[in-house]
């Protein structure tokens, strides 16, 4: 590996012609770029797919009104890595060779401009949403960013950030709040209105905002409410890209590949997949650059197949191998049972509702899906997936479920993934190490598990049915006594035999 002094030579704009050939850097006048896209919540995901993807466009139309204004709701943390490298960042893309042997590919992204945190100033926030330059706004925050009822759709009123949103529109805390603060702004001074555009894992992501933002403007101001509606675009959205958090150990590879120190690089896997409704009131980048998005009429397809192919099982996996004590997805995937278990998961239970799809292969989608999986080079943490169940199961399994109990058809393998998930709750893995149970509704699910006992057939009766009885999470399949019945079966397995007994036995179903 190259040698480099880390503590003279830092990424930024003074170090792009010190990097490797082989490294890809931005190809337009980055000093010319305009903000004209503000994205809330500038995670690992958005700096993966939204950010690289807008740089494709930028050099490929020397279209340079769509700058990215990042916005950090809670943490400094990506503001102050990014800020001495004037937001430059390296997006690592990381698979394996026909041998097994690791390999990377490495660009350096330009199209964020810089990163606001919404906790020091959000009233800088609201002025950028309400700049005239502004045309989109964007969203990764994921699933419980949206203080809605998963079941529902519909906004938590009670959640302390809406409730305070609501009364307080200089400090808006929520992504909500700020949106239709921002709006509020842009009417008022009699701006265009813009593009708001999720790229959260929600069914109907865009319609979701929609009402969500309609229904808090609404209680602020219904006459805000009706210019939203009548003039803002809400496309919905689907993207798919594999992206682990970073790590030290990636943080020293890229930064001996640069010869150079990026404080906050991004890795993933070189697959993508970003589908847009072209919905955008007030102009877009040109994202559908090869590589890049696709335009499409409706997005709900595409939706609807990918939280179901490749979000179910990403959950069903991860909570069982975390439970089993296998800290990463690939890990896991080398693990026979599982992995078949998998396999088998998809395809004698999803694949089956997802018929309808016109144009998609299943069977190769699902053989595709298993080898991104298996990407050892991509060390894709189980507990980073396992995080806030509550907001994810009903779009990525319970609605498979449903769709299997209305067509008569069994579902015994989804109850496994739905065992697993109440296996994890106990917050220790099969070698008693323990772990904390990161899920807005945390304290709901204990308190509901700490009145029933451990350790007994009729106890996994009891815990199945305290979970599957929250109507927040489950909706009319709450209380469902076969599916009740069909979990806690599985989950005495779990508890008696083991993760790998479980999905062993799942698998031999038919």
């Amino acid at each position: 590996m190259k040698s480099f002094n880390a503590e003279t030579r830092r990424l930024g704009p003074g170090s792009l012609a010190q990097l490797p050939v082989d490294v890809e850097r931005p190809g337009y006048e980055r000093a010319q770029l305009r903000p004209g896209i503000v994205h809330l919540g500038i995670g690992a995901f958005h700096r993966a797919h939204q950010a690289p993807v807008t740089d494709m466009a930028l050099s490929a139309t020397g279209d340079l009104r769509w700058g990215i204004i990042g916005v950090s709701l809670r943490s400094p943390d990506t503001r102050d890595a990014l800020l001495p490298q004037d937001s430059l960042y390296t997006l690592s893309l990381r698979d394996t060779d026909g041998s097994g042997a690791a390999r990377e590919t490495l660009s350096v992204v330009g199209s964020v401009l810089r990163v606001l945190v919404a906790t020091e100033d959000p009233g800088a926030v609201l002025a950028q949403i309400a700049h005239p330059d502004t045309r989109i706004v964007s969203l990764t925050v994921t699933e419980k960013g949206y203080c809605h009822e998963p079941a529902t759709g519909r906004l938590h009123r009670d959640d302390p950030d809406i409730a305070h949103d609501l009364v307080d529109s200089d400090t808006p805390r929520s992504a909500i709040g700020m949106l239709v603060h921002g709006l509020a702004r842009r009417r008022d001074v009699g701006l265009p209105p813009v593009t708001l555009l999720s790229c959260d894992n929600l069914p109907s992501n865009g319609d979701t905002l929609r009402g969500l933002v309609l229904e808090f403007a609404g209680l602020r101001d219904p006459g805000l409410a009706e210019w939203i509606a009548a003039h803002c675009t809400f496309p919905n959205s689907m993207v798919d890209r594999i992206v682990p958090r970073t790590t030290d150990a990636d943080r020293q590879r890229i930064a001996a590949r640069l010869g150079a120190v990026d404080a906050w690089p991004v890795v993933g896997e070189p697959f993508l997949e970003w589908i847009i409704e072209d919905r955008f009131v007030n102009g877009r980048p040109a994202w559908d650059q090869p590589g890049g998005a696709r335009f499409v009429e409706h997005a709900a397809p595409f939706e609807h197949l990918k939280l179901r192919m490749v979000n179910g099982p990403h959950s069903a996996l991860a909570y069982l191998a975390a439970s089993a004590g296998l800290d990463t997805v690939s890990q896991a995937m080398a693990n026979p049972a599982l992995h078949d278990y998998l396999d088998a998961l998809i395809r004698e239970e999803i694949a089956p509702t997802l018929q309808s799809v016109p144009g998609v292969d299943l069977a190769a989608l699902r053989k595709r899906l298993l080898t991104r999986f298996s990407n050892a080079a991509l060390p894709h943490r189980t507990q980073q997936i396992a995080m806030d169940g509550s907001q994810k199961l009903p779009q990525r399994l319970l609605g498979t479920v449903r769709d299997r109990m209305r067509a008569g058809a069994g579902y015994q393998r989804l109850a496994l993934a739905l065992a697993g998930w109440m296996h994890y709750l106990r917050g220790h893995d099969e070698q008693g190490k323990t772990y904390p149970i990161q899920d807005p509704l945390a304290e709901a699910f204990q308190a509901r598990l700490a009145a029933v006992g451990q350790g007994s057939d009729i106890d996994d009766i009891q815990r199945a049915r305290a979970l599957i009885s929250y109507a927040p999470v489950f909706g009319d399949l709450a209380g469902c006594e076969e599916l009740i019945i069909e979990v806690a079966r599985h989950a005495t397995v779990l508890r008696q035999q083991g993760v790998r007994a479980a999905a062993g036995a799942a698998v031999r179903l038919f």
